[in-house]
């Protein structure tokens, strides 16, 4: 595999973090840069693991991988769009010198992993193929961090003009990030 394959694949597999962050990005109101940069770290490692692992499993768990990875982000990321928007209606109209709600950890994690699901069966793929993993992973991980810092900072502009809905439109986002993902996948195998 060539430089411009990797670097091609790399922010390919960046793009359904890329959305994920956008909607983030809009719940968290005002995210900082450096608040951006923090998730966009925590995706991009997590995202950088992932074809590890699945280049790790090879041919073994391949046909299982393939057949379940977009109904595993698909659940995983509709179950997180459903509770952004259950948290979205239940909250208050935010007072305009309050603080922004922060996303804990978790939430920001699973998000992560949901989102890299797909990376698991690329990096299955990639067992077959003549390709440094490490390198692999490596372009992966810095994609997904640019990207999805970029996208928070772009959610962020999103949040300031939607407000106390921006939790909700996260959510949405989310559910049609793993919509996607599940058509995208049921359609190339029909």
């Amino acid at each position: 595999m060539n430089f411009a394959a990797i670097v091609f694949l790399a922010f390919a597999m960046s793009t359904d973090a890329f959305a994920a962050a956008i909607g983030k990005g809009a719940a968290l109101q005002r995210p900082h840069l450096f608040q951006a940069l923090r998730i966009g770290l925590l995706f991009g490692v997590i995202e950088a693991i992932t074809p590890v692992i699945g280049w790790a499993i090879g041919s073994m768990a391949s046909t299982f991988v393939a057949e379940w990875d977009h109904w595993i982000a698909f659940v995983l990321l509709v179950g997180l769009g459903l509770r952004m928007i259950w948290v979205g209606l239940a909250a208050e109209q935010p007072d305009a010198d309050a603080k922004p709600q922060q996303q804990s950890f978790m939430m920001l994690a699973l998000t992560a992993v949901a989102t890299s699901i797909d990376a698991l069966a690329v990096g299955v793929g990639l067992a077959f193929v003549n390709v440094n993993i490490i390198e692999a992973a490596l372009a992966i991980g810095l994609a997904t961090t640019l990207m999805v810092t970029i996208g928070i900072m772009l959610g962020r502009l999103l949040g300031k003009l939607i407000g106390r809905r921006a939790e909700m439109i996260g959510g949405l986002v989310l559910i049609g990030v793993g919509a996607t993902i599940l058509y995208e996948h049921l359609s190339g195998a029909a």
